[in-house]
């Protein structure tokens, strides 16, 4: 208990729960621990919405497929994130997207009856729960938006540009492979090589396995 407490005070939604209430929570199993291994599914398209789950520790990916077999990453998810709190009380409260662990992944589990119960009885936790779903509601619709309306070319290149504000180096290095970026993107392994060597060929990029760098 002690390692999660030190967990859980670094978390916004729930440090601003009483400890004796969190931890009363925590025995009667009104807040449940779950564990998940990775590229386990969490949450399939469609699956009901029963729980808010606070993201502990690891990485969540948000994804779709489409009608040709794209594995889309529309967004991802880290510790103190939540999954399902813009669901939860929603007159059609189902996932319209797929739910991965990209990595081992801890939740902690809020049914609903316990979100609504801190929610009336703590303005704290009301304040920081609405806060972060309105904002992440906005996120997720505009990555949605960015990467329908994308080429694959905008697409790498919009990525490309991140990383080098990230990294600050001209090549940058590519943090994942390209088989995950393929998905990352929504196309196949091999459109993502073509449309590489697209570019290459137009001046905008030179590249090797591990080194993107811009022209």
């Amino acid at each position: 208990m002690k390692n999660l407490s030190n967990i859980l005070d670094g978390l916004p939604l729930i440090k601003v729960i009483p400890q004796d209430v969190l931890k009363l929570l925590l025995k009667n199993t009104q807040i449940m621990k779950k564990h998940y291994a990775k590229d386990e599914i969490i949450h399939m398209d469609g699956d009901r919405c029963k729980q808010m789950e606070v993201i502990l520790s690891g990485h969540v990916a948000i994804e779709r497929i489409d009608q040709e077999g794209n594995l889309l990453t529309i967004t991802e998810f880290f510790s103190g994130d939540i999954i399902g709190g813009n669901l939860l009380f929603s007159k059609n409260p189902h996932y319209p997207l797929t739910v991965t662990a990209k990595a081992p992944v801890d939740l902690l589990a809020f049914s609903k009856e316990t979100t609504f119960s801190l929610c009336t009885h703590y303005p704290d936790f009301l304040a920081s729960y609405l806060e972060y779903v309105s904002d992440h509601t906005l996120l997720l619709g505009d990555k949605i938006k960015h990467y329908v309306q994308r080429t694959i070319r905008e697409s790498l290149l919009t990525y490309f540009e991140s990383e080098l504000k990230r990294q600050g180096v001209n090549p940058i290095e590519l943090p994942m492979s390209k088989k995950a970026l393929a998905e990352r993107i929504g196309v196949q392994r091999t459109s993502l090589s073509r449309e590489l060597q697209k570019m290459k060929h137009d001046g905008l990029i030179d590249y090797d396995a591990t080194h993107i760098k811009l022209l």
